[in-house]
């Protein structure tokens, strides 16, 4: 009969999933590097499974593993609770929150709303990762996406909790009407970057610069560089820009608030979800380009 594995054992993996390797789980759990090999050689043997891909670049969660990983964090949530409980009598969101989203939104949006949630629930906190090209949430590098799109891939499962819109800019009136910065790389991708090359084509416009980030387009416009397209909360938040005639008629964009299909309905997850979704609701006149 196989030997029932404690919660101690969790922790280690755990770790491990959390910092992507085992010198960091050693780290973050104070003991040595052999301590942390040992306790996680030892899980899944009892176990009879393989949780991790050894890579050049860490360790991986096997992808048919994210459930298993994801019920122990449920096991940590639980254990944890129960102390809280026993105070107050009730378990509010805890643990560690993976959010992934944009950089513009990761350095505008998403750090004083997380920081209120931080306050409110005091045994949360929260890893943010900026990234334009969204990461892969099948391999658990994050729990929830924050991700303006018209319509979120078949992998992901989430919820509508704001809308986003666009403006342009440039760092005066008197810039070129037909100079303009070019959106590239994952944004360049995007409907509404598509939309605006086909416009901006048409009228045989010439770009004086291009960047794959909404932050960096914003500088190079307050730079005096071209005229841009901005998410509106980046463009009316700058005292270096002014709006300008629009080239082309952009619908707002949904956000949406989600996680990986496989792990959608995990209580942990749908609470974050909800918690984060609720704060960016709050957030809808800035969103829209309210000042």
């Amino acid at each position: 009969m196989m030997q029932r594995p404690n919660w101690d054992d969790f922790r280690f993996v755990l770790a491990v999933a959390r910092t992507g390797s085992v010198s960091g789980a050693a780290r973050h759990l104070g003991v040595n590097h052999a301590t942390v090999l040992r306790r996680v050689a030892a899980i899944e043997a009892r176990l009879g499974v393989e949780l991790f891909e050894k890579s050049v670049r860490g360790y991986d969660i096997s992808p048919e593993n994210l459930r298993l990983i994801e019920a122990a964090r449920e096991v940590e949530t639980a254990v944890n609770a129960v102390e809280r409980l026993a105070r107050a009598g009730e378990a509010p969101l805890a643990g560690v929150i993976r959010v992934t989203s944009t950089d513009s939104f990761c350095h505008k949006i998403l750090p004083p709303l997380l920081a209120r949630l931080s306050q409110r629930e005091r045994d949360l906190s929260f890893e943010l990762l900026s990234n334009n090209a969204h990461l892969d949430l099948s391999r658990l590098h994050a729990d929830v996406t924050v991700r303006p799109t018209y319509k979120l891939p078949d992998d992901l499962v989430g919820d509508m909790a704001a809308q986003m819109a666009f403006g342009f800019y440039a760092a005066s009136p008197d810039v070129p009407a037909d100079h303009w910065l070019g959106l590239t790389g994952a944004i360049g991708r995007s409907p509404v970057a598509q939309k605006l090359r086909e416009a901006l084509e048409r009228r045989k416009t010439t770009f004086t610069a291009a960047a794959d980030s909404f932050l960096s387009l914003q500088s190079l416009a307050e730079a005096g560089l071209g005229r841009v397209m901005l998410p509106a909360f980046l463009g009316n938040g700058s005292a270096g820009l002014v709006q300008v005639e629009p080239v082309l008629e952009v619908p707002p964009v949904p956000i949406y608030v989600a996680s990986h299909a496989d792990l959608a309905d995990a209580p942990r997850l749908r609470l974050a979800r909800a918690r984060i979704s609720t704060a960016l609701e709050a957030e809808q006149e800035q969103l829209l380009g309210g000042r």
